[in-house]
This record gives C-alpha cells, structure tokens and sequence, in this order.
C-alpha cells in the first residue's frame, strides 16, 4: 500500500515537473491587432518596424537600430526631428523575433537573427551599405554583422553592449570578476540559461526563489543618471507589446541564445576597415563607466584585443546613456560625422 502510494507520489513529481518545465506552446501564427508595418522575410515570418527621420530614399545616412533584452522597436529615442533633419538621416527600429509585432523563431541564433537584419535591410532597400547602431543586449547582432557580413556595415556603435561570459578570449579571472559584477540572482538565472537552458521556463516561473533582478528591473542596477532618464523613458509608446508574445518565446530564448555557444568568439574578428586612407566606416563601443550591469573593464578589455574599434568611456554615464539626449546626439555625430565630444573620455586607458 505504501509502496503504491509512493510510486503514485512520485509520478505525480514527475508529471507536475515536467509540466513546469516544459516551455508553453508557440502563440499562434498570426498576431492579434497588428498595428504596425512589417516585412515578410523568405522564411514566411515577418519583422515589424518603426521609422524616424526624413525618408529613406533621400537620406545622407540611413541607421538599422537594435533594441535591447526585454524591449521593441518603441524604445525611447531622445532626437529631435530638426536633428535628423539637419543630418539627413534616417532611422529604422525593429521588433527582433518573438518581441512586440514581430513573429517568432524557435531556433534563433545570434547568426539566423543577422541574417534576418540583413534580410530586412535588403527588402526595405537601405543600400549595399549601411549603420547599425546595437543597444545592449542587442549588439549580438553587432557583433554577428562585423563577423558573417561585415562589408555591408557603413559603421557601427555598440553602446552598452551585452558581455557574455564564457566568450574564450577572456582571462578567467577578468571574467570570473565580470561576472560576479552581476546580481546574485543573475548570476544563477545566466549559469542555468547557458548550461541548462530546458530548465530556465521553470527557474523564471517558480515562486519559491526570486531569480532575476534583472527581469523585475530592480532599482539596484541603475545609476543616479539611468535613475533620472527611466522618467522619460516610461513615456515610450506600445511598451505593453513588448512581451504580448509571452515571456518564453521574448526574454527567455534572447537570454539563451546570448550566453549560449557562439560560433565565433567577438575578440578574434578582423579590421573590417583596414585601410583608413580610403576613408572606410568606423567601430565604436561606448561604455558608462557607472554602469551596474555591465562592468567596464570587460569592454576596456575588448576594446584592447581590438585596437581598430574607437572605445568612448562615459564617466557619469550608466547603461541608458543612449536615451540621455545630449549623449544620444554625441554617437550619431561621432559615428556619422566624424565629430569628437569633448565631455567624453576617449581611449584614455590605453
């Protein structure tokens, strides 16, 4: 009687872990209240869109940016449209895969979403050429692009950009260091997303033990500045799109794929333009030196193993200083025009 009673005990782990651990079903084909334009890529999927600017067919420049983990094509862009103006410049912003209006992709991979950009890119007609400006966790995509296509990159900013740990170029210490830069939380949520990623759906659905500061947006990872620009930020349109896919198929596959194993390693890629006397297109990495969820020396490092990208060190600045105006305008003038902000240290480590 115990015995049977023990068994039917344990099948019932069985099955009510399985369940917990088992991702939900894929939401259906096709979205509800699709506001948005969107291209359809030659999988069958479509990618939503944003534009800003003046139009794309009589842009100076035209810029693909990337939004972050646990964000859309709506984040909060601090230009003005006598800025853009002046320059002659037009942006698109883009819902990745499984964020906001854009359907997803089960087996995404930081190489299938680059070639989705350019995809994109080609079908919006952007050029042979053009920028891609990376938002945190976005710059993934960055780093795709300057490893499997970089001729079709006019220049690129990585601001903030996402640090996966067991990339294998970095010292074990200066990771190990990075690394326990993370909340404790984090640092459990990253281990099981890259060594067991099966059970991650159950670790972020559980009650029993908060998982993530940085899926709640603690107060804790934002500097006196972020604290200040969260203001004008949480003005931003349609922010209740951004998870309307479900949290598997946003978060939770974007946390995989970064800490996953990537087919390349970021600081063994080549000068994408090594001849400078042609006048070819840049790399830049901004930092905020104050940033609490990306530590510094991690991109100085980076920075040092790839003496050809420009690396600017924000000292006040945290992880939104792309939403701060005065340093928003300073990356589009420097990447566009060539133009150095006096405010920020530039390669002064080296």
């Amino acid at each position: 009687m115990y015995g049977a009673a023990a068994l039917l005990l344990g099948a019932s782990f069985v099955i009510w872990a399985y369940k917990s651990i088992r991702p939900p079903p894929p939401p259906p084909p096709k979205l509800c209240n699709v506001t948005s334009p969107r291209i359809k890529l030659s999988s069958g999927r479509h990618l939503a869109y944003k534009e800003y600017g003046v139009p794309r067919e009589s842009a100076k420049y035209r810029v693909v940016m990337v939004h972050g983990f646990d964000s859309s094509k709506d984040f909060y862009l601090p230009l003005s449209q006598e800025f853009m103006e002046k320059l002659g410049l037009y942006i698109v912003t883009y819902d990745r895969p499984g964020y906001g209006e854009s359907d997803p992709n089960p087996k995404r991979t930081v190489k299938s979403e680059t070639m989705d950009l350019e995809e994109f890119a080609d079908k919006l007609e952007l050029g042979s050429k053009f920028y891609v400006i990376g938002l945190s966790y976005g710059n993934c995509l960055t780093w795709g692009f300057l490893n499997y296509i970089p001729h079709r990159l006019e220049g690129a900013a990585l601001v903030v950009p996402f640090i996966n740990h067991w990339w294998p170029s970095f010292p074990p210490k200066l990771s190990a260091q990075g690394f326990k830069f993370l909340p404790k939380k984090d640092q459990c949520t990253m281990w099981i997303a890259r060594h067991v990623p099966g059970l991650l759906f159950w670790w972020l659905s559980q009650k029993w033990f908060p998982s993530s500061d940085i899926l709640r947006r603690s107060p804790i990872l934002f500097s006196k500045r972020d604290i200040e620009t969260l203001k004008p930020m949480s003005l931003a349109a349609n922010q209740h799109k951004v998870r309307q896919q479900g949290l598997y198929e946003s978060r939770h596959r974007d946390l995989i794929m970064g800490v996953g194993t990537w087919e390349f390693d970021p600081m063994k890629l080549k000068n994408p333009y090594p001849f400078p006397e042609k006048k070819q297109g840049k790399v830049q990495i901004w930092q905020g030196y104050e940033d609490r969820l990306v530590a510094y020396q991690l991109q100085r490092f980076i920075a040092e193993k790839l003496p050809w990208i420009k690396y600017y060190e924000v000292p006040d600045g945290g992880h939104l200083i792309l939403h701060e105006d005065v340093f928003c305008e300073a990356i589009f003038k420097s990447l566009l025009l060539g133009e150095e902000p006096s405010f920020i240290q530039v390669d002064t480590y080296r």
